[in-house]
């Protein structure tokens, strides 16, 4: 299997910080803008789009602050994708940092998905 490259992508939200986790680490937060419908059993978290099911185990989580998970498929890997949010010490800004693993060929398209994805939680925000 072809090793898969690490890549951050960072997207400025203007909304609390508080509001904005409840949207990233809740299962009807994330139905909302990153799947149709998410559901989670203790660590064990289903994401559903379009009829097609994939699953992935909550790694850690700090409350309001970031999330991690790693699909099944990458069980046996260190890939992961993570949603972190950052504020800024002086001027209050958040931002919204993705982590995410993709293979070489594939980077540009997962960070096109992230942005699609990040747009439409903007947009249920009420922050575009």
């Amino acid at each position: 299997m072809e090793r898969k490259i690490k890549y951050e992508m960072e997207f400025p939200i203007h909304v609390s910080p508080s509001l904005l986790y409840q949207y990233i680490s809740t299962p009807s937060g994330m139905s909302e803008w990153y799947a149709d419908n998410v559901n989670s059993r203790g660590q064990l978290f289903t994401f559903i789009w379009e009829g097609s099911e994939e699953e992935a185990k909550l790694l850690g989580k700090k409350s309001g602050e970031r999330i991690k998970f790693r699909w099944l498929d990458d069980e046996d890997t260190d890939y992961f994708f993570e949603l972190r949010i950052q504020v800024d010490d002086i001027t209050k800004d958040v931002s919204l940092m993705i982590t995410d693993f993709a293979e070489e060929d594939e980077v540009e398209d997962g960070k096109l998905l992230w942005e699609n994805m990040i747009s439409n939680l903007k947009h249920v925000l009420g922050s575009v």
